[in-house]
């Protein structure tokens, strides 16, 4: 099982890569593509849509702006003429036109709406279709996501059984990441009272439509008043935060307020609201689980008085609801708990939303490190695991790695040397008086030194860790310099990109500003990038509640989470940012670094000494 972090990779591995090994290894294997339902076309869905759609309940209160028919009906009825002429295999990827991200929230589903083998569909299905292919393939090849949910489910529910595989983890430096998110629960307050009042409704209708199914009536008369009280409950629930908020600290650069439970306890004023809403979800998620299994032996069933189609559509009603039943229930258990005793402890925290002047309340909770999770659904499980990245060590070393993941210490562990020609490029630190300590020094001198080390002629790539900075240098620089800046925000990063390489191959200069997502999975190889340069040596932002979570866990245990934690994410990522000018092993140019704290920093010559073997330009003493 190869798994990557995009779909560009994928396709990659799968149209190029593999083909090359089989033809040139002499090694005779097969391979296959693995995507998500959410990937691919439900007929049911998309025959409902065509039919009666407005009986679809969306999944959350923020998809009940759907598309209207004019928008949406035309794509569908291309789909369903496209699928059965044989011009298309239901797959988003292979559909020629760009689809309205609502307009496919139509008609395609996951894991919870999906009836499976029972769907009258079933024999048409093209995710199924799909998956069939991948028994019998030597590769799977899968991104992250879709490996972690599988692993999730227990294992072999979509890919082969962790016993089974060999998983191979392309950019593994994001499993810890993609592990936690995976394990995270979370709760909007007002959105879930709205969600249980649209889904009391609908299940008032569900009652007459499924009345020749006895077994459901008595829990479809019990549920919508069952849900009034869980909302009667949250309504309490959002008086007890407010409460909280009272007293707490407002950051003024923020629309949205945070508020982080020290050491991951949660207030006594809480526990009691919290027990009690994880009961009553814990009963909806019962009652709900009890009728969609009623539904699905329904669909193994010649029903009379009740068609298949009419079976199927509540079905996926009801899949949509239990699945958000399930994810509030996960976080209501996790704050009817103190907290007290975890062993790391989690992060939990309160968010107030801003929404267009609609404020809301948003609970979170999340393990701090994947260690666990990984050795319990991963490590201990797999025949066999390998993880590779570019970008996996910091300071060179695997103990950050280590940290996150759990990866065993037993495991080896291997350095490769690069093929890449350190030697025609440069790193520089050019002599500054000040350093980003002082923001507003700091911006001035980018504001002064870019036009100077800027080649007009040149492809360059200016990243910067904030938002605010890159702002201000972009309307600080000289007019000639700005019109030739393809600034993040203006554009989509694929525009950006796309202009930007218009631009070089027309002999032009141009220049991109970028944040974190331009430092990593950028390809610009050659005269598209001869010049990086980076605003300041890139330390996490300090307000993101993981990170500070686990600051604190390092301190609370007398060590020094700023050598262990910040210092070497900030390495790994000036790695990762130093990384986009060197493509292949022709490629040359020059690494800028606008912060001189590497220089004068105690921890400065340990990031200096982890980056690639750049010749040096240093000012005097550096």
């Amino acid at each position: 099982v190869v798994a990557t972090a995009t779909i560009a990779l994928q396709e990659q591995f799968v149209n190029k890569d593999l083909p090359d090994i089989r033809r040139h290894s002499g090694l005779d294997f097969s391979f296959a593509l693995a995507k998500g339902r959410r990937r691919y076309v439900c007929l049911s869905k998309l025959d409902r849509m065509l039919g009666q759609g407005d009986s679809l309940l969306p999944l959350y209160p923020d998809d009940m702006g759907a598309p209207s028919g004019a928008d949406a009906l035309p794509v569908y009825n291309a789909m369903i003429d496209a699928l059965g002429r044989g011009q298309w295999d239901g797959d988003r990827d292979n559909w020629p036109d760009t689809v309205a991200e609502e307009t496919w929230f139509g008609v395609t589903t996951d894991h919870s709406q999906c009836s499976g083998r029972r769907c009258p569909n079933i024999g048409q299905c093209s995710f199924f279709q799909a998956r069939d292919a991948l028994q019998n393939a030597d590769i799977i090849v899968t991104n992250h996501d879709l490996t972690l949910s599988d692993l999730a489910l227990g294992g072999g529910a979509i890919l082969s059984a962790p016993e089974d595989s060999i998983y191979v983890f392309d950019e593994g430096h994001h499993l810890p990441d993609k592990a936690l998110s995976h394990f995270a629960s979370f709760c909007r307050l007002h959105t879930t009272v709205q969600w249980l009042a649209e889904s009391g409704k609908l299940l008032a209708q569900a009652a007459p439509a499924l009345a020749p199914l006895d077994a459901l009536q008595r829990t479809l008369q019990r549920l919508p008043a069952a849900m009034e009280e869980a909302a009667a409950s949250l309504q309490v629930a959002e008086q007890a935060v407010a409460a909280l908020f009272e007293d707490a600290p407002v950051d003024e650069r923020r629309d949205d307020q945070q508020l982080r439970l020290e050491h991951g306890l949660v207030p006594p004023s809480l526990i009691p609201i919290a027990t009690t809403l994880a009961g009553q979800f814990q009963q909806l998620v019962q009652d709900l689980a009890r009728m969609e299994a009623q539904l699905e032996d329904a669909l193994e069933d010649e029903f009379a008085g009740l068609d298949k189609t009419t079976i199927e559509t509540w079905h996926i009603n009801l899949g949509g609801l239990l699945a958000r039943a399930e994810g509030s229930l996960a976080l209501w258990r996790e704050y009817a708990v103190s907290g007290e005793g975890e062993v790391p402890p989690k992060a939990r925290w309160i968010t107030l939303l801003n929404s267009n002047g609609q404020y809301g309340f948003e609970l979170r909770c999340s393990p701090i490190l994947a260690a666990d999770i990984l050795q319990e659904y991963l490590w201990s499980r797999a025949a066999g695991v390998i993880v590779t990245s570019a970008t996996m060590t910091a300071l060179n070393s695997f103990e950050r790695f280590i940290l996150h993941s759990g990866a065993p210490r037993e495991a080896n562990y291997k350095i490769v040397a690069s093929p890449f020609n350190y030697g025609n490029a440069v790193f520089s630190v050019p002599p500054m008086d000040c350093d980003p300590g002082d923001a507003q020094a700091h911006t001035q001198a980018l504001v002064e030194q870019l036009p100077r080390l800027l080649d007009p002629a040149e492809g360059s790539l200016v990243l910067f860790s904030s938002r605010r900075q890159m702002l201000e240098v972009f309307q600080g620089v000289d007019p000639t310099l700005r019109e030739r800046i393809l600034m993040q925000g203006d554009y989509s990063k694929q525009e950006i990109l796309r202009r930007h390489r218009e631009t070089i191959d027309a002999g032009s200069g141009s220049v991109i500003f970028g944040l974190a997502s331009f430092a990593e999975g950028v390809d610009l190889p050659g005269d598209y990038c001869r010049h990086v340069v980076i605003a300041k040596i890139p330390f996490a932002v300090p307000d993101s509640p993981l990170e500070a979570a686990l600051a604190e866990w390092v301190e609370a245990q007398g060590r020094n989470a700023f050598m262990e934690i910040s210092v070497p994410d900030a390495a790994l990522r000036l790695v990762q940012a130093s990384g986009r000018l060197l493509r292949t092993e022709q490629d040359e140019g020059r690494v800028t670094l606008m912060d001189r704290r590497i220089l004068t920093r105690r921890y400065g010559r340990a990031i200096l000494d982890s980056l690639p073997p750049f010749r040096r330009e240093l000012p005097p003493g550096g």
